[in-house]
C-alpha cells in the first residue's frame, strides 16, 4: 500500500481492474481503493489469524514490513493522512513476541476498515457501485466482516468492524444482504458458539436493528427461530451476554413500537416477559439491571405484556438470596416478602429498585409503576398497595429534590389512590407529611409540571380520604398543609394556582378540620385565592344591562386558563361557605371549645371572622369579577357556583343580609339572574344553573320581603306564600325580562294547584317586579308595568275572583303607586277593580308599604282616599314613629357619632316633608291628620301634630285656603272637646279621649296662631272663626282642673298669642269676653296665688310650673294693657303681690329662670304703664316695700311701690341689663323705661335720684367696655337715650357718646338693623338738642348731624340685620309675642 491507496500489492496484480477506483472528492484527489484487496486482507490468514508455526509468522510479518501504507481516519477522508512508516533494516529480523504481531495485524485491519468507513461517509453510493458488479463479492465481503467479529480480539477493532458492517449494509440497501447477515447469525446461534464469539454478534445485531428498522420487521416475520435463540440466550449465566441480548430486545421492541406495523409474536413476547423477570430478579451487574429496566419500561407500555408481567406466578422466577449488592440492609425484609408473596413478583422487584441508590433506577421504576397502573388501575393497584409500594414512594419523596423523580412518584401515587385499599391501609395518613414537605420543596423549584402534579396528588388524597380517618388531627398539621396550599395559589403559573385552588376546595371539607378548627388559616386560604383575581385578564368594566346578548367566548389560551382558575376558585369559595354553614350548625365547632384560653379572645380566629371574610370577598372581589366576566361571555358552570355562593351568604351572617340584599337588588342582580336564566336555561338547558339561580332569587326575595313587611305577625305567612310561589314557578320561568308583559297579559288557563300554574307564574312576576323596583331596579318600563297590572286586576274581576295572595296584592298595589306618575290617570272602571281588590283583604295594614308613592296614589283618587286614606296616613305616621323610636334606641345602645343622628334626622325630615307636600296637594289629608290628633293615642297623635306644625311653619307663601280648612277643622275639634268636657258623665271613654287630645289641639292652635302672619286677611277683624276659637278655648281653660297644667299652659299660650298678635282695634270684643270669664280669671288667680305662697313658704314643690307662671304673667300683661285701651268692664279682679315680684327680681334672680324673669318684667311694665292701678289686677304691697311707718309725701305718691323699693327695682333692672339673654335685656330696658316714666309722673325728684345713682354710671361703663357689638345693640342705645331723657349724670358726652359715634362710623349705618337705627336716631336727636351734661361741643354736634343724615334715607325694607326675624318666638313650652318686647 502506498500513501492515498488501499491496495494489497501482493494480491492486487491478479485482481480485475473493475474492482479498483479512485473514490472521494475530485478536488482532493480521492482515495485509490481496490475492493478485492480489502476482501483478501480480511480473509487472509496471514493478517487475520496467527499460524501455528512461529517462524512462518515471523517470515510473513517481515514481508508485511516491506510496505508503507496509509489509511484515512473514520472521521474525515479529506482531513489528512496519518502516516505510519516501517522500514526494513540490513540485519535479519529478530523473532518478535506474538502479542506484538496481534497488535500489528489488528492495526492494519483497523486502518483498512477505517478507510472503507471514510469512503462510505464521504462518497455515499460509490462503494455500492463497485460491489454491485457482482453480488457474490458483496456477500463474500459481508461474511468476511462477520467472520472478523469472531476473530478480532481488540475491543476498538471490534467496534470498528461493527461500525463498518452496519455502514456497509445501510450503503447496499439490499434485502438480500440483510438476509445473508440474519442467516449467518442464526447459523452461529444454532452452532452454539462460545460466549466470547456470540457477544460481539449480539452487539452487532442490536446496532443493526437500531440503524435499520426493517431488520426488526424481518426478524419478527421471517426469523422467529432466531428470536427463540435470543430468548434462550437469556438463560445463559453470563451477565454481559444477557445484557447484550437484552440490548437486542430493547432495540427490537423500540423498532416494533415505532413502526406499529408488526408486533412481536405473542408467544415470544410472553417468553421474553417471563425471562426478563427472572433475569431482573437475579441480576447483579449494573449494566444488566439497566438493560432489564430499559426493556421493562418498553414492555409495560403495552397492555398484553403488562398482563403477563403482573400475572406471572412467582414460581417461575428464581430468587437469589445474595443479590443486589447496591441495595441496603432493608432488602432482607423485601426478600422475605418475596418468599411469602410470590404471586406478584413485579411489584416487589420495582420496590427493590426504589430502594437502590441509583436515582435513574428509582425514576424508571416509578415510571414503570405508573405505566402499569395506567392500563388497569382497578386490576393492578391492589398488588402494589399490598406490597407497600406506596410507603416506599412516599419515602422517596421525603428526601428527594429531583424534579423527574418527584414527578414520577406523584404520578404513581395519583394512580394508586384510585383503589380504596390505598386509604383502607392508611397509606394516605402515612405519607401526608412527606407529601407536604415534598410539595414545599417542589414549589421552590421552577418546574411547573412537577408542582401541578404534586398538587393534584394532594387534591386526590383530600377528596378521597374516608371521613372516618382524619388526616390532620392536630392544628400544626393543618396549618402546614394550609401554608402549602397558599403557596401553590400564589404561584405565578395560573394552571398551578388552579390546581392549588382545587386542593383548597377539598381541604375545606369538615372531616379535614382539626380540633380546634383553624379559622384563621381557612381565612388566609380564601384571601390568597381572592388576591389572584386582580391578575386575571378580564374585560374592562361595562354595565351588564348594556350588553343585551351573549358575546362569543374568547378561546385564547390565556383566557381559558383564567376562566379555569376562576371556575375552580368559585368551587373553592362554595366549599368554604358550605364548611362555614356546617360549623355554624355544630355548637362545638362554632364556639371552638378546644381553643386555648389565650386565643379565645382573638376575634379574627373565629367562625364569625371567617364569615365576614367570605362576605367581604364576595362583595368586593367575587361579584365585580364574575359580572365583568359575564360581560365577555356568560359561562354556565361559573354562574352556577356564583349564584350558589350568593345564596350561602344569607345563612352565614343574617344580621348583615338586609343591607347586602339591598345592595344586590339595587345593583341589578334581579335582572342579572333572570337574564341568565332566560339566556342559558331555556329549553331545559343547564338545570344546575337554573337551580342555583332559583335558590338565589328565592333567598333574595324573602330577605327583601322581610324588610317591607308591614307587621311582624304577617311576616311568616307572607314568607310562606312567597316561598311557595317562587319554589313552584321560578324553575319554569326561563324567559327574557322583555317578554314579561306578554306573560302578564296571557290568559291564565288551567291552574294545577294553589301555587302552580299560569296564574301563579303571573303572581311570581309581580312579586319580583315589586322587590326589584323597591330597590331602584326597573325591570320593565313603568307604562308596561302599570297597564299589565290593570289587565291582571281586570282579568281577576272578570273571573269573579278578587282573591289574590296578600303578598302579591301588596306588590301590585306598590307597583301601581310607583308607576302611576308616568301613566295616565285612572277612570272609574280601573279604580273599581283596585278598590275591590283592596277590599278583599281583611287587613288593609298588611298591604301597606312605607313609600311616598303609595301615600300619593291613595290620596290622589277620592274613591280610594275615602276608603283607605285614613288608614294609609295613619300607617305612614305609625311607621315613621316606629322608625324614629328604633333609631333612638339604636343610638342609645351603640352611642355612635353625630353623623348617624344627623342622617336619621334627615330621613325623618324627608318623611315629614313628604306628607306636608301631600297636604298642600290634597287638603283633605289635613282633616285626616286632625282626626288622628283628636282621636288617636300618643305617640301617633303627637306625630300627626308634628306634621301639622311642619305644615304651618313651612307656609312661606301664605295660603289662606289651607289655614282656613285647618281652622274650621280645629274649631270643630274644640267644640267637640268643649261639649265633652262639660258633660263628663255622658261618655267616659270620649271624655278620656278629649282630655288626652286637648293638649295637642291647643298646641296646634298655638302653632297656627304663631304662624299666621299679622298682615293676613284673617286679622282684619276679631270675629268669625278667630273669635269662636278664642271663646271655646277660654271656656275650656276656665273649666279645667288646676292640676291640668299642660292644658292650662297651652290655653294661656293661645289666648296670649291671640291678644298680642292682633291689632288693638281688633280685640275690642275679645277682651271683654275674656274678662267676663270668671273661670278663666279664677285659673289665673290660682296660678299667681300658688306662686306667691310657694315663694313665701320656700316650698318649691307647691309652686306651679315655671312655664305656666310665665304664660299667666304674659296673658295678664296683655289683658291689663288692652283693658285700658278698650275701657272694658272687669267683673273679677286678680290679686297680685308686688313685693313678691320685686323680691324675685332683686334677691332671687340668680335662682330664677330667665324666661320667668322676662314675664315678671313684662307684667311690671304693663302695671307701671297704668301707674300700678288697673281694674284687672289689684296690686298688693308688703311691709318690706313701704314699711309699717306712716307714708311720706314721696312714698305716698309712689304707692304701692315706695321710693326705697323703687331704688331697689332700679338697681335690680341695672343688674339684669348686664345679662346676655336677648329677651331679658329687652324686657329690662322696657321695664326700666316704664319705671322712669312712672317715677317721672309721680315723683320727678325720685326719678332724678334714681338715674343719678352710682350703679347707673357703673352700668354704662360696663356696657361701653363690651365692644362694638354691645355699643350698637338697640337695648344699649335705648338705655343711654332713657338716661339722657331723664337728665342722668351717668352718661358723659366725652368719652361715652363719642365712643358710640366712633363705633357707628367704624361699622357703618348700613349694617345696622331697623331697631338699632331707630334707637340711634333717638340718641343722636338728644345729642343735637344738647341734653347731655356738660353740653356737647360743636364738633360733636356736627358728627351727630352727619350720622343722622346717613340714617335719613334708610327705610325698614333696607335693613340687613333685623334683630327679631320672627313674629312669635317659641321658648320651650312658652310662645312669646315679640311685639311685646320691641324697644321703639
Amino acid at each position: 500500500m502506498t500513501s492515498g491507496t488501499i491496495i494489497y500489492e501482493k494480491f492486487h496484480f491478479r485482481h480485475d481492474p473493475k474492482w479498483s477506483g479512485r473514490l472521494g472528492p475530485a478536488e482532493g484527489g480521492g482515495l485509490q481503493l481496490c475492493v478485492a484487496c480489502v476482501i483478501d486482507m480480511t480473509d487472509s490468514e496471514e493478517v487475520s489469524v496467527r499460524s501455528k508455526n512461529p517462524q512462518v509468522d515471523l517470515m510473513k510479518s517481515s514481508e508485511i514490513l516491506c510496505f508503507t501504507f496509509s489509511v484515512v481516519p473514520v472521521g474525515n477522508v479529506a482531513s489528512g493522512l496519518v502516516e505510519v512508516e516501517l522500514s526494513q533494516s540490513n540485519c535479519r529480523p529478530k523473532p518478535r513476541i506474538p502479542s506484538w504481531l496481534d497488535w500489528l495485524f489488528s492495526v492494519r485491519k483497523s486502518f483498512a476498515l477505517s478507510g472503507i468507513s471514510g469512503v462510505m461517509k464521504c462518497s455515499p453510493g460509490a462503494l455500492r457501485e463497485l460491489l454491485g458488479q457482482d453480488h457474490s463479492v458483496s456477500v463474500r465481503f459481508i461474511l468476511s466482516l462477520l467472520g472478523m467479529l469472531h476473530t478480532v480480539e481488540d475491543p476498538a477493532a471490534l467496534e470498528k468492524v461493527d461500525q463498518v458492517l452496519v455502514q456497509l449494509l445501510l450503503e447496499l440497501q439490499n434485502e438480500a444482504s440483510f438476509h445473508v447477515v440474519l442467516d449467518e447469525i442464526h447459523k452461529q446461534l444454532s452452532d452454539q458458539l462460545s460466549v466470547k464469539t456470540l457477544l460481539p454478534t449480539f452487539n452487532f445485531l442490536g446496532s443493526l436493528v437500531e440503524a435499520a428498522p426493517n431488520v426488526a420487521y424481518n426478524l419478527i416475520t421471517q426469523y422467529v427461530p432466531l428470536l427463540e435463540h435470543l430468548c434462550s440466550s437469556l438463560l445463559h449465566p453470563d451477565e454481559a451476554l444477557k445484557a447484550s441480548v437484552l440490548y437486542v430486545w430493547i432495540k427490537l421492541f423500540e423498532a416494533a413500537g415505532a413502526s406499529a406495523a408488526q408486533p412481536v409474536p405473542s408467544v415470544v413476547r410472553d417468553r421474553v416477559c417471563i425471562l426478563l423477570l427472572q433475569t431482573l430478579t437475579n441480576a447483579d451487574s449494573l449494566q444488566l439491571i439497566n438493560n432489564c429496566v430499559g426493556l421493562l419500561w418498553l414492555l409495560v407500555q403495552l397492555e398484553e405484556p403488562v398482563s403477563v408481567l403482573m400475572n406471572s406466578p412467582g414460581s417461575k422466577v428464581l430468587f437469589d438470596e445474595n443479590q443486589s449488592s447496591h441495595a441496603n440492609n432493608s432488602l432482607v425484609l423485601i426478600q422475605n416478602q418475596e418468599q411469602q408473596s410470590p404471586d406478584h413478583p413485579l411489584p416487589l422487584i420495582l420496590k427493590k429498585l426504589l430502594l437502590s441508590g441509583d436515582e435513574t433506577l428509582q425514576v424508571t421504576s416509578a415510571k414503570c409503576i405508573a405505566s402499569i397502573l395506567v392500563h388497569s388501575p382497578s386490576q393492578y393497584c391492589a398488588p402494589f398497595i399490598r406490597a407497600d409500594v406506596s410507603e416506599f414512594l412516599f419515602d422517596r419523596l421525603a428526601g428527594s429534590k429531583s424534579e423527574i423523580l418527584m414527578w414520577s412518584v406523584y404520578t404513581c401515587l395519583v394512580l394508586l389512590t384510585e383503589d380504596p385499599l390505598f386509604f383502607a391501609q392508611c397509606h394516605s395518613v402515612y405519607g401526608i407529611e412527606s407529601l407536604v414537605r415534598s410539595l414545599n420543596e417542589a414549589l421552590r423549584l421552577t418546574n411547573q409540571a412537577v408542582q401541578k402534579q404534586g398538587l393534584l396528588l394532594l387534591t386526590v388524597i383530600l377528596e378521597r380520604q374516608p371521613p372516618s380517618v382524619r388526616l390532620f388531627p392536630s392544628g400544626p398539621a393543618f396549618v402546614a398543609v394550609s401554608e402549602t396550599v397558599k403557596a401553590g395559589v400564589s404561584s405565578s403559573c395560573l394552571p398551578v394556582a388552579t390546581q392549588a385552588a382545587s386542593a383548597a376546595s377539598a381541604l375545606f371539607r369538615l372531616n379535614h378540620q382539626s380540633q380546634p378548627v383553624q379559622y384563621r388559616e381557612l381565612e388566609g386560604v380564601v384571601e390568597a385565592i381572592a388576591s389572584r383575581f386582580s391578575e386575571l385578564p378580564l374585560p374592562a368594566p361595562v354595565h351588564w344591562r348594556s350588553t343585551g346578548s351573549l358575546k362569543r367566548p374568547d378561546t385564547s389560551s390565556q383566557t381559558l386558563r383564567s376562566d379555569g382558575f376562576l371556575l375552580q376558585a368559585l368551587v373553592c369559595f362554595q366549599a368554604a361557605c358550605r364548611l362555614a354553614e356546617e360549623c355554624a350548625s355544630d355548637p362545638v365547632l362554632k364556639e371552638n371549645t378546644f381553643t386555648a384560653p389565650c386565643k379565645r379572645s382573638r376575634a379574627q380566629d373565629s367562625l364569625e371572622s371567617l364569615c365576614q371574610c367570605l362576605l367581604h370577598c364576595c362583595d368586593s372581589i367575587w361579584i365585580p369579577t364574575v359580572t365583568r366576566l359575564c360581560e365577555r361571555a356568560a359561562s354556565a358552570p361559573i354562574l352556577q357556583y356564583f349564584y350558589s355562593i350568593l345564596s350561602s351568604q344569607f345563612s352565614l351572617l343574617p344580621s348583615l343580609m338586609p343591607a347586602f340584599a339591598n345592595k344586590l337588588a339595587s345593583s341589578g342582580f334581579y335582572r342579572l339572574a333572570l337574564e341568565h336564566k332566560g339566556l342559558l336555561c331555556a329549553g331545559n338547558r343547564n338545570p344546575s344553573l337554573n337551580a342555583s339561580c332559583c335558590g338565589f332569587l328565592q333567598k333574595l326575595s324573602v330577605c327583601l320581603l322581610f324588610q317591607s313587611s308591614p307587621a311582624p305577625g304577617s311576616y311568616q305567612r307572607d314568607v310562606e306564600e312567597v316561598e311557595n310561589l317562587l319554589l313552584h314557578n321560578l324553575p319554569s320561568l326561563c324567559y327574557r325580562v322583555s317578554d314579561w308583559p306578554s306573560l302578564l297579559c296571557d290568559s291564565p288557563g288551567l291552574q294545577l294547584c294553589e301555587y302552580k300554574g299560569p296564574r301563579s307564574t303571573q303572581y311570581c312576576l309581580v312579586l319580583m317586579l315589586h322587590l326589584a323596583l323597591q330597590q331602584g331596579d326597573r325591570l320593565l318600563p313603568d307604562q308596561a308595568v302599570f297597564s299589565s297590572l290593570l289587565w291582571l286586576l281586570r282579568s281577576l274581576r272578570e273571573e269573579g275572583s278578587c282573591a289574590m295572595p296578600r303578598s302579591v296584592l301588596r306588590s301590585a298595589l306598590f307597583l301601581l303607586a310607583v308607576t302611576q306618575d308616568r301613566s295616565p290617570s285612572l277612570d272609574d272602571a280601573p279604580l273599581n277593580y283596585i278598590s275591590k281588590a283592596l277590599s278583599s283583604c281583611q287587613s288593609f295594614p298588611s298591604l301597606y308599604i312605607h313609600h311616598p308613592a303609595l301615600l300619593h296614589f291613595i290620596c290622589r283618587y277620592p274613591q280610594l282616599a275615602e276608603k283607605f286614606g285614613p288608614s294609609v296616613v295613619e300607617l305612614w305616621l305609625t311607621q315613621q314613629a316606629q322608625h324614629i323610636d328604633a333609631q333612638q334606641n339604636t343610638g342609645k345602645e351603640k352611642n355612635r357619632g353625630s353623623h348617624v343622628d344627623k342622617r336619621q334626622d334627615e330621613e325623618s325630615d324627608m318623611e315629614t316633608v313628604e306628607i306636608v307636600t301631600l297636604m298642600e296637594k290634597y287638603p283633605a289629608v289635613i282633616v285626616i291628620l286632625l282626626d288622628i290628633v283628636c282621636t288617636r293615642e300618643a305617640p301617633l297623635a303627637e306625630r300627626a301634630l308634628g306634621v301639622l306644625e311642619a305644615l304651618l311653619h313651612g307656609q312661606r307663601d301664605y295660603e289662606p285656603d289651607v289655614c282656613a280648612k285647618l281652622r274650621r277643622a280645629l274649631l270643630q275639634a274644640v267644640q267637640r272637646i268643649s261639649v265633652e268636657n262639660t258633660g263628663r258623665g255622658l261618655g267616659q271613654r270620649h271624655t278620656e279621649d278629649a282630655v288626652n287630645s286637648l293638649p295637642l289641639v291647643l298646641k296646634l292652635l298655638c302653632v297656627m296662631q304663631a304662624s299666621d302672619p299679622p298682615l293676613s286677611s284673617s286679622y282684619s277683624k276679631m270675629d268669625g272663626m278667630h273669635f269662636k276659637l278664642l271663646y271655646h278655648v277660654s271656656i275650656i281653660a276656665g273649666s279645667l282642673k288646676p292640676t291640668s297644667t299642660k292644658s292650662l299652659l297651652l290655653a294661656f299660650n293661645y289666648l296670649y298669642c291671640c291678644l298680642s298678635t292682633s291689632p288693638a282695634h281688633c280685640t275690642d270684643r275679645a277682651v271683654p269676653m275674656l274678662l267676663s270669664n270668671s273661670g278663666l280669671m279664677d285659673q289665673l288667680q290660682t296660678v299667681l296665688s300658688s306662686s306667691s305662697s310657694s315663694s313665701s313658704s320656700s316650698a318649691p314643690s307647691a309652686c306651679p310650673p315655671s312655664a305656666l307662671l310665665c304664660c299667666s304673667h304674659l296673658l295678664l300683661s296683655s289683658l291689663i294693657t288692652l283693658q285700658r285701651v278698650h275701657s272694658a268692664q272687669v267683673h273679677k279682679s286678680i290679686c297680685w303681690s308686688l313685693g313678691t315680684a320685686v323680691q324675685q327680681l332683686f334677691v332671687q334672680k340668680r335662682n330664677t329662670d330667665n324666661l320667668l324673669l322676662v314675664s315678671y318684667l313684662r307684667l311690671l311694665q304693663a302695671l307701671l304703664d297704668v301707674d300700678l292701678d288697673s281694674a284687672v289686677v289689684c296690686v298688693s304691697t308688703d311691709a318690706g316695700l313701704v314699711g309699717s311707718r306712716l307714708l311720706g309725701v314721696e312714698d305716698g305718691a309712689l304707692y304701692p311701690l315706695g321710693s326705697r323699693d323703687a331704688q331697689f327695682l332700679s338697681a335690680a333692672l341695672s343688674g339684669l341689663l348686664i345679662q346676655k339673654n336677648e329677651l331679658l335685656l329687652r324686657a329690662s330696658v322696657n321695664c326700666l323705661g316704664s319705671l322712669l316714666a312712672f317715677l317721672q309722673r309721680k315723683s320727678p325728684t325720685t326719678a332724678k335720684f334714681v338715674v343719678c345713682q352710682p350703679w347707673s354710671r357703673f352700668l354704662v361703663f360696663c356696657l361701653l367696655s363690651s365692644g362694638d357689638g354691645s355699643l350698637l345693640h338697640p337695648a344699649f342705645l335705648r338705655l343711654v337715650t332713657l338716661l339722657l331723657q331723664h337728665s342722668s349724670t351717668a352718661v358723659l358726652c366725652e368719652p361715652d357718646l363719642l365712643q358710640v359715634m366712633e363705633a357707628v362710623e367704624r361699622r357703618g349705618v348700613k349694617e345696622l338693623g331697623r331697631e338699632a337705627a331707630e334707637a340711634l336716631r333717638l340718641l343722636l336727636t338728644q345729642i343735637q338738642n344738647g341734653v347731655p351734661q356738660p353740653p356737647p361741643t360743636e364738633e360733636h354736634r356736627q358728627r351727630a348731624r352727619t350720622i343722622m343724615e346717613s340714617l335719613g334715607p334708610q327705610t325698614p325694607a333696607e335693613s340687613c340685620s333685623p334683630s327679631l326675624p320672627s313674629n312669635v318666638l317659641c321658648v320651650g313650652d312658652v310662645f312669646i309675642c315679640l311685639s311685646d318686647f320691641t324697644l321703639i
